[in-house]
C-alpha cells in the first residue's frame, strides 16, 4: 500500500515537471527581463510583455495536444492529437494504431492546468509584477507567497488522477512497444 502511494506521488511530481514545455519556460525566462526592461516598463514594454505571456501560454496549451512516435524506419514523427486520431496521418502501409493517439478528456485537463501553472509562473515573476502591476507587490505580498504552492499542490493532485501519457515535442518519443501503455 505504501509503495503504491509513493509511486503515485513520484509519478504525480514527474507529471508536474513534464507539464510545462521546457523550451517555452526558457524562452519566457530569457526574454522577460529584456521585454520588461528589468521591471522598469514603458507602455511599449507592457504590450510586448503581454504578447510574450500570451504566446508562451498558448504554446503550453498547444503542447498538451502534441505527441510523437517512432515509425518502422526508426524516425521520430511528431503529431497533433485529433478527435479521430492524429495529424498528419501516417502512410496507409504504416502499422501505427492512430486510435491510441486520439484526444482524451485528460488532454484538455492538462492543457487547462498547463495554462494555469504557466500563468502563475509568468504573472508572479518579479519583472512582470514590477512592470504590469507594481502596486500589487507591496499590497498583496502574502497572496504572492501562497498562490504558487497552492497551485502546485492542486496541479500535482490532478496529474496523479490524470497522468500524462503524451510524448510531445521536446520529450522522448513513444515507441511501438510503449504505445500499448497509452
Amino acid at each position: 500500500m505504501a509503495t503504491t502511494i509513493k509511486n503515485k506521488t513520484l509519478s504525480g511530481v514527474g507529471n508536474l515537471i513534464k507539464l510545462l514545455p521546457t523550451g517555452t519556460v526558457f524562452t519566457f525566462q530569457f526574454l522577460n527581463p529584456v521585454l520588461t526592461n528589468n521591471g522598469h516598463c514603458t507602455t511599449i514594454n507592457k504590450y510586448l510583455t503581454s504578447i510574450l505571456i500570451a504566446l508562451c501560454g498558448l504554446s503550453c496549451i498547444f503542447s498538451s495536444f502534441t505527441d510523437s512516435y517512432e515509425d518502422e524506419e526508426g524516425s521520430t514523427r511528431y503529431i497533433i492529437a485529433t478527435p479521430k486520431g492524429i495529424w498528419p496521418s501516417p502512410e496507409q502501409s504504416s502499422s501505427v494504431d492512430v486510435s491510441k493517439y486520439k484526444l482524451r478528456v485528460g488532454d484538455f485537463v492538462h492543457a487547462a492546468f498547463a495554462a494555469v501553472v504557466f500563468a502563475v509562473v509568468a504573472l508572479l515573476d518579479d519583472n512582470t509584477v514590477q512592470c504590469l502591476y507594481p502596486e500589487f507587490e507591496t499590497n498583496e505580498k502574502m497572496l504572492m507567497m501562497v498562490v504558487p504552492p497552492v497551485i502546485g499542490t492542486v496541479s500535482g493532485s490532478v496529474f496523479m488522477l490524470f497522468p500524462n501519457t503524451r510524448h510531445g515535442i521536446g520529450y522522448p518519443p513513444s515507441s511501438q512497444s510503449q504505445g500499448d501503455t497509452k
